[in-house]
């Protein structure tokens, strides 16, 4: 007798009887991809510029990127977006990212489709296919794909790596972190660095992606997996080890414009270059090097050290994952596939900063408050980045950086290693591709293709093409033959090696905006603008840009960029936007920075429930937010209440008269001065005033990357007073914030 199917044997291809003797067992073929499939790894470096490894013109050591291009091939044509989170979405999706969502930033979703900082569920991602086909999936590094505010401890999580396909994770959500003191998540849950003096991120970053590859080779060494390794470096905050900040001392001093004109040398040597190509003139706002005093040329000479530093350490942390894959005998089966997210950041300004957050609220430190810091610059005490200069000597030769649709934001270096497949050993390649091809390349090297339909979703079509063709043929023609760009409103479009594109002043009138023209396949750094000369090509291809931005989502034109960083129209469940009150209760996690009260531009109250306070007893810190560069933290000590203000670094610390035996309420409120940012602090007890102090200035915009502790401050510590944790001895209840 065979019993009728059931619900729960759906799918079940054995018989079922009533008894084992008359039924037949069946298990289900665990999915493997066929043998032989390779193990792939898709690695990202962030802000690194077309000229910054040695194998693309660069005096920075960078022996192990090199060696991987030295066996592989090096692209020369190769084009991103002008930022960080369109270019991962473009890269892990194969579409346009504004047709995804991802317009601009996570933080940015403006309530139109092409901005919703998020990547849509019409796009499946390589970790989701690859995945299904049979391979483990690892998201080792930033992430930055979460809208800002789903990144909170709560979620949602469908838009965090393991809710788009990968089966691991570790790393940081935001656009960038502190590399001594990072903000780390690992798999859905918020997990502190380790407290080693000798810790830096990125060398952890390899440790944790060798110790994944290792369990999956030890466990199942006949299935392959894929590694999305997306490092912090180079971005913003230029740190390194002492060790490494030291090799670089000096090696800067002839300045920006000595270095670009020996790095556009090696690059015709390299063949990097055409015959023809121009070293373009220095962008707008760059002084020549000549013309600085001797104190910023000792300044902005040190930033460039700490890049190097980086970006050195880091070169010598992916030759372990390299030697690591070696060692397991699974190098020659790995198809690498190198890429930085944008060309070189301008963020830092004409004159470079000490401490990033400056940038984000639109604050210039002066040469005077800069060279007071000098050297901390490159180390745990600043959060350092580069001027223009240097950006631009990174981007050699080409003109202007993130952010824009000029060849220095958008074209980058793109390395592919695969041993065992790829013949030639460091060819150049020189056919137009873009971060949207790299998707369907490695669908096409596995004979995969995207579906149609996946787990119910109508798909929207792969708008990458293959770059597979090229691996073995260098004079092919190119297989991508149309591409837009755009980002705050600067414009681009590429077709058939011309390019028009257009500079656009954030807050102009977009009619105003002036089109250039280029003809790239025979001027490379866009230094002759044929607009005067070819006005009707201009037209033809203003006219395209239009078409193309239609196509795929880019309208409606949107510049409010800073104006819009921290406010969200709809407010989520555990995000900060919109809110005014907030109750944190004792033992949460940590909590990232979107979901952080934003105490800016505004009167606040904080008000800290806990046992009975005993002066003998109880110290340490009730509430931090931010790190070493800027942020605040309450704590107490010596049986007072102290308010330290971390205005980048330069602190304003208020302390108090002694707090009472058994108060239970501790306060700190804040009255905002009517004209300007500062105001006056008052520090309570229940109810009862302690003292008052002064904040002359308070930041504008944001706090700090790095979000907000209770009960402790554990990551790089807001103030100097104490040595981080420094936990509170005491019991505290509930931390209270309201906004006024």
């Amino acid at each position: 007798m065979t019993i009728e199917a059931t619900d729960h044997q759906r799918g079940y291809q054995g018989k079922i009887g009533r008894y084992v003797a008359d039924s037949q067992p069946w298990w289900p073929t665990p999915q493997l991809p066929p043998d032989g499939s390779p193990d792939i790894v898709y690695l990202v470096l962030d802000d690194v510029g077309f000229s910054d490894l040695g194998c693309y013109g660069s005096e920075i050591p960078t022996p192990n990127i090199d060696a991987l291009a030295r066996g592989g091939l090096r692209y020369t044509n190769f084009h991103v977006t002008p930022l960080c989170s369109p270019t991962r979405a473009c890269l892990l999706s194969g579409r346009n990212h504004h047709s995804v969502g991802m317009g601009s930033l996570t933080a940015y979703d403006t309530g139109f489709p092409g901005y919703r900082g998020g990547i849509s569920r019409a796009a499946t991602l390589a970790p989701e296919l690859l995945r299904d086909y049979g391979y483990n999936t690892f998201c080792v590094g930033k992430w930055h794909l979460t809208p800002a505010d789903e990144a909170t401890v709560i979620g949602p999580y469908d838009q965090w790596p393991l809710g788009r396909g990968f089966d691991r994770f570790y790393g940081f959500q935001d656009a960038e972190t502190d590399q001594f003191s990072p903000t780390l998540v690992a798999d859905n849950h918020s997990v502190e660095p380790p407290r080693d003096e000798n810790y830096h991120l990125t060398n952890d970053l390899i440790d944790r992606s060798i110790g994944m590859i290792r369990n999956q080779v030890s466990l199942a060494p006949e299935k392959p997996y894929f590694l999305y390794l997306a490092l912090g470096a180079a971005h913003a905050p230029h740190q390194a080890p002492d060790e490494y900040l030291q090799r670089f001392r000096g090696a800067y001093d002839q300045g920006w414009d000595e270095i670009r004109r020996a790095r556009f040398e090696r690059q015709r040597e390299l063949g990097i270059l055409p015959e023809g190509t121009q070293l373009v003139d220095r962008n707008d706002g760059v002084e020549a090097w000549a013309d600085l005093s001797a104190d910023e040329k000792r300044l902005m000479a040190r930033f460039q050290e700490a890049y190097a530093g980086m970006l050195s350490y880091t070169d010598d942390q992916i030759g372990r994952l390299v030697a690591e894959l070696k060692r397991l005998g699974r190098f020659e089966n790995t198809l690498f596939l190198f890429i930085s997210d944008n060309g070189a950041s301008q963020e830092g300004g004409p004159g470079g900063v000490v401490d990033n957050t400056h940038f984000v609220n639109g604050i210039t430190p002066t040469l005077e408050e800069s060279l007071a810091r000098i050297d901390e610059i490159g180390t745990r005490r600043a959060r350092s980045l580069y001027p223009w200069g240097w950006a631009q000597a990174s981007n050699t030769p080409l003109k202007r950086y993130k952010q824009n649709a000029h060849a220095g934001g958008v074209r980058v270096p793109f390395i592919v290693s695969w041993p065992g497949k790829i013949a030639e050993s460091g060819g150049v390649r020189t056919q137009f591709h873009h971060a949207i091809d790299v998707m369907p390349t490695t669908l096409e090297a596995l004979g995969l293709k995207a579906p149609e339909t996946y787990r119910g979703v109508e798909q929207m079509p792969v708008h990458g093409t293959s770059m597979l063709y090229t691996f073995g043929d260098a004079a092919a023609p190119t297989s991508h033959r149309t591409q837009y760009f755009e980002m705050i409103g600067h414009r681009g479009i590429w077709q058939d090696g011309w390019k028009a594109v257009a500079h656009h002043p954030q807050g102009t009138d977009f009619d105003e905006d002036q089109w250039e023209l280029y003809h790239v396949d025979e001027d490379l750094s866009e230094a002759v603008d044929l607009a005067q000369e070819h006005p009707d090509k201009l037209k033809e291809m203003v006219e395209l840009w239009w078409s193309e931005a239609e196509k795929y989502g880019v309208l409606p034109l949107d510049d409010r960029w800073t104006k819009l960083l921290g406010v969200q129209q709809n407010r989520k469940p555990g995000a900060s936007a919109g809110k005014t009150s907030f109750r944190f209760h004792n033992g949460i996690s940590h909590v990232h920075h979107r979901g952080a009260p934003r105490l800016v531009r505004r009167s606040y109250d904080i008000d800290v429930t806990i046992d009975e306070f005993s002066s003998a007893h109880h110290e340490g810190v009730l509430v931090a937010h931010g790190n070493i560069a800027s942020g605040y933290v309450i704590y107490v000590r010596d049986g007072k209440l102290i308010l330290d203000y971390n205005y980048f670094s330069e602190h304003t610390v208020v302390s108090s008269a002694p707090i009472p035996e058994s108060a239970t309420t501790l306060s700190v409120q804040f009255r905002k001065n009517a004209e300007d940012n500062g105001g006056i602090i008052t520090l309570l007890a229940d109810g009862v005033s302690l003292g008052q102090g002064a904040l002359e200035r308070t930041m504008p915009v944001m706090i700090s990357w790095t979000g907000l502790e209770i009960g402790g401050d554990r990551l790089a510590p807001v103030s100097d007073a104490y040595t981080a944790p420094f936990e509170f001895t005491g019991v505290i209840h509930t931390v209270d914030f309201d906004l006024l």
